[in-house]
């Protein structure tokens, strides 16, 4: 069984590696469809519309043009999620974003740190490098 940890993880808009990454989520969800019919003693149903939505949580940094700053709210980007790293073999989820959100925080002992929520368009893909 293969393990990883999560230090190795990447997150990139476009090419461009976002600095200071934290951590992040993604999710993936399907909707059901129900078609249960008079007459029918189960209730049954189909497969629906599949969309995807996540988060990242990073240490601030203005200065991260590609990266942090890239995504402001309301935009559109692509990212890419490599859980593992970038390199040959390895797996990763890429798709089509808009940000929904942007949270900037800090406490008087700590590091001042930014969560950014979007909500995914399209297809999500996974494939490997």
């Amino acid at each position: 069984m293969a393990t990883h940890t999560g230090s190795s993880g990447i997150v990139k808009v476009g090419t461009a590696a976002i600095a200071e990454i934290r951590s992040y989520s993604i999710e993936e969800a399907a909707e059901v469809i129900e078609s249960t019919s008079m007459g029918d003693t189960f209730r049954t149903y189909d497969p629906g519309l599949r969309t995807f939505s996540g988060s990242m949580e990073c240490f601030w940094d203005e200065t991260d043009a590609n990266g942090q700053v890239a995504l402001a709210i309301g935009s559109s980007a692509t990212i890419s999620v490599y859980p593992e790293s970038d390199q040959a073999g390895d797996t990763y989820y890429t798709g089509s974003i808009i940000v929904t959100g942007i949270t900037v925080g800090a406490s008087y002992d700590g590091q001042v740190e930014r969560s950014i929520t979007f909500q995914g368009t399209g297809a999500l893909t996974i494939t490997t490098v």
